[in-house]
């Protein structure tokens, strides 16, 4: 799928704002800085409920199929995350009621399909994806204590404000009022991806949330992930995902946890 240049540079500066975000944030945190107050639907700094579908424009060969057998191409896996990606069997997980592992915390916002978003509360935002029939919920001002460790974990959200005069994008274009910024801790071990690549329970997830409007193009929301993983990962892994508001909410589509058969790895050349 083709997209004007516009949405590929608007959505290349939200994934650079959120990593100058979690920059600031990082920093603010060392000199002692306060944070910005929390608040949840009385401060909102846009309007994300709705419904939205995914729009699959990169990492096609990873989203839409089952990528084959240890292929972890661009995820930054340690020796252990390796192997564990090596010896991953689907039909094990299939026997044995696991394929939700790659529907939780980071891998969830990777399934290709739609999200409805919706306040329960002025402090709760809940997050339902028809892939997998997930639910997240996210906490605003003082949460709730965190229960046993769970699929999508228990995630705190804030709304965040680049501290910058004329903003990220100066006078015009690109998110608009701030950032969404939600950190995830208290997650079960899952997949990053279908296949297996691994992520561990000590992992934490910090995502930003940035929406746009694009003449004659609609409503976009962009989410960028930050995993980081000290058990599987030899870094931060980073990964945005778009999303286009939808109107007609009657292809909304709950289907349980699915995982196709893998694609058949590379044929090795002959020698």
């Amino acid at each position: 799928m083709k997209h004007s240049p516009l949405l590929v540079y608007i959505v290349s500066i939200c994934a650079a704002a959120a990593m100058l975000a979690l920059g600031a944030g990082n920093a603010s945190a060392q000199r002692g800085i306060a944070a910005p107050a929390n608040s949840g639907r009385q401060g909102a700094m846009f309007d994300i409920t709705g419904q939205w579908v995914a729009v699959v424009n990169e990492d096609w060969l990873w989203r839409m199929v089952t990528p084959s057998k240890g292929d972890a191409a661009s995820i930054p896996l340690n020796p252990a995350g390796r192997r564990v990606a090596a010896s991953w069997d689907l039909a094990a997980d299939r026997a044995q009621g696991r394929l939700c592992k790659a529907f939780g915390g980071p891998g969830l916002i990777r399934q290709p399909g739609r999200i409805r978003i919706r306040w329960e509360n002025d402090n709760t935002l809940v997050m339902e994806f028809d892939a997998g029939m997930q639910t997240r919920r996210l906490y605003f001002g003082a949460p709730p204590a965190p229960g046993a460790r769970s699929l999508q974990g228990h995630s705190i959200a804030k709304w965040f404000k680049q501290p910058q005069n004329r903003g990220i994008f100066g006078r015009g274009g690109g998110p608009q009022r701030g950032s969404l910024e939600v950190v995830t801790t208290n997650l079960e071990a899952g997949y990053l991806r279908p296949n297996g690549v691994p992520y561990g329970e000590r992992t934490v997830v910090k995502e930003f949330f940035d929406t746009f409007t694009l003449p004659e193009d609609g409503s976009w929301l962009i989410i960028t992930t930050v995993v980081d993983d000290p058990e599987y990962l030899t870094q931060e892994f980073v990964v945005s995902t778009q999303f286009k508001k939808e109107t007609d909410l009657s292809k909304w589509s709950p289907r349980p946890c699915e995982i196709p058969d893998p694609l058949a790895p590379p044929a090795q050349p002959a020698r």
